[in-house]
This record gives C-alpha cells, sequence and structure tokens, in this order.
C-alpha cells in the first residue's frame, strides 16, 4: 500500500487565515442575515422620517426661526437610531453564539483576534456607510423644506453640514462596534442588547435624577458627560458651552471603543466557544 502525501498545513492555513478572507466572510456573513436589512430599514425609517417631521414642526407656523442651525434636525433622530446600530452590533456576534456557528468561524480561523478585528471592522464599515447614506438623504429633504422658508442648510460650510452628518455617521459606528464587544463579553443576545441600551439609552437618563440632589451629586453628572451619546453630542455639533471640545468627545469615544474591544479580545482568548 503506498503512503498518501500529507496536505501542507502551512499553504492550508495559509489559505484560510488572510485577514482579507476574514473580512470577505465576515460581510457575507452579515449582509446575508434577514434582521441586518431589516435594522437598516427601519433605522433608515427613523433617521429620515424625524429628520423630516422636526423640519416641519419647524417652518408649522409658516416661517422658519431666524438663526436656526438646521442640521439639529438631521441628527436629533440619533438618539433613537444608535440604540438600533448597537443592538444589530449585539445580535451580529450573539447570533452566532447561539446558533453554534461560532465554532465554524474559530476553526477556519484560529486567531481569533483575527476574527474580531474582522467583525469590528465590517460591523463599523457597514454602519459608517449607511448611516452616511441615510443622514445625506435626511439632509436634503430637511434643507428643502427648510429652504422654502429661506433657512436652507448651508451646503457650502463644511462645519455646517458635512462635518456634523460624517460625526453622526461615525457615531453610528462606535455603537455598533459597543454592541459588539457586549456581543462578544456576555455572548447572550438578550444579555448583550440589555447592556447596549442601558450605556446608551437608559444611563443617561437615570443621571438626569441625581440633577435633583445638588452639588453633592455634581460629580454623577459630570461622568455622564462622558457616556457614549453625550460624548456624541458634543463631537457632532460643538459649541462654546459645551463641556467639553469636540477633541476631547471624539477621544472618549475612541476610550469606549478601544475598551470594549479590549475587553472582547481577553474574554474570547481566554473563554471556550
Amino acid at each position: 500500500m503506498s503512503a498518501v502525501a500529507p496536505v501542507a498545513p502551512a499553504r492550508v492555513s495559509g489559505y484560510r487565515l488572510t485577514l482579507p478572507r476574514a473580512l470577505r466572510a465576515e460581510w457575507i456573513k452579515l449582509t446575508t442575515l434577514r434582521s441586518t436589512w431589516w435594522s437598516i430599514a427601519i433605522t433608515a425609517v427613523l433617521t429620515i422620517g424625524i429628520g423630516a417631521l422636526i423640519a416641519f414642526a419647524l417652518t408649522a407656523s409658516g416661517e422658519a426661526p431666524r438663526g436656526l442651525n438646521g442640521i439639529m434636525a438631521v441628527v436629533m433622530p440619533l438618539q433613537f437610531t444608535a440604540l438600533l446600530a448597537g443592538i444589530l452590533g449585539a445580535i451580529a456576534v450573539t447570533g452566532e453564539y447561539s446558533t453554534g456557528m461560532i465554532r465554524s468561524t474559530l476553526a477556519a480561523d484560529p486567531k481569533r483576534g483575527r476574527v474580531l478585528a474582522a467583525k469590528a471592522v465590517v460591523l463599523a464599515v457597514f454602519l459608517f456607510l449607511a448611516s452616511l447614506i441615510m443622514f445625506a438623504v435626511s439632509a436634503v429633504i430637511v434643507s428643502a423644506i427648510l429652504g422654502a422658508h429661506g433657512q436652507a442648510l448651508e451646503w457650502s460650510t463644511p462645519d455646517k453640514v458635512l462635518l456634523p452628518v460624517l460625526a453622526a455617521s461615525a457615531t453610528m459606528a462606535v455603537c455598533a462596534l459597543i454592541g459588539v464587544s457586549f456581543g462578544f463579553l456576555l455572548r447572550s443576545g438578550a444579555g448583550a442588547i440589555a447592556a447596549t441600551v442601558g450605556l446608551l439609552f437608559v444611563l443617561p437618563i437615570m443621571s438626569n435624577f441625581f440633577a435633583l440632589g445638588g452639588k453633592d451629586w455634581k460629580w454623577v453628572l459630570d461622568a455622564a458627560d462622558y457616556l457614549p451619546l453625550a460624548a456624541a453630542q458634543n463631537a457632532i455639533l460643538p459649541s462654546d458651552t459645551a463641556p467639553f471640545s469636540a477633541g476631547v468627545a471624539f477621544l472618549t469615544l475612541g476610550v469606549w471603543v478601544a475598551a470594549g474591544l479590549l475587553g472582547s479580545w481577553v474574554v474570547l482568548r481566554s473563554r471556550d466557544a
């Protein structure tokens, strides 16, 4: 009986373990899920619909308020759509754990850090591009509504339209990555969604209760300024009255992402799937 030549493991692993292939695999997994497109559709309806409703409300009296910053109508729905971005990030991870697909993913690519990086990059890029389209469409519609009353958006001034739209789109990507982090940390769909909603939505509301406590509890309000959506507001629409500058706000968002992904990497490496 002749001996069977063994398969060269280096060539097989080299075929499997390239970052472009990992990114492609994550892209296919994300874009072939119906929940992804349902989430994007709902987010688009809220982003464009709420923005248009706000613009109509501002012109209900027959004229738009003088000195109005119309871009606020475009980015204001972020308070709601950020939750959908975070939830999408969470279920993109926990869905694999619930079906057992994560074992196949890690078998195909044993380098778990690359699995985490590929999923994070794909989610972030996908949410950024999708959000950029949504906010751009909303800006066009809001500008048309306000323009009928002489308050169209100032497209020629980058910090009036372009930069807020880019910052809002980046915030959506950040929220998706927060969801991804909770997905890897908790591995439970319900738990990851609850943690994401708690961080993005519940904690900011709860922090406002401490305003009744006077100066003794002011530190809670100061700390709440560094929550993701609070920091995002300062990044999207910086002002002289904001708690901190746009640079600090972007740095805060970056720290949230870095801390979440670092924790995810530690858990992913130290726990079995």
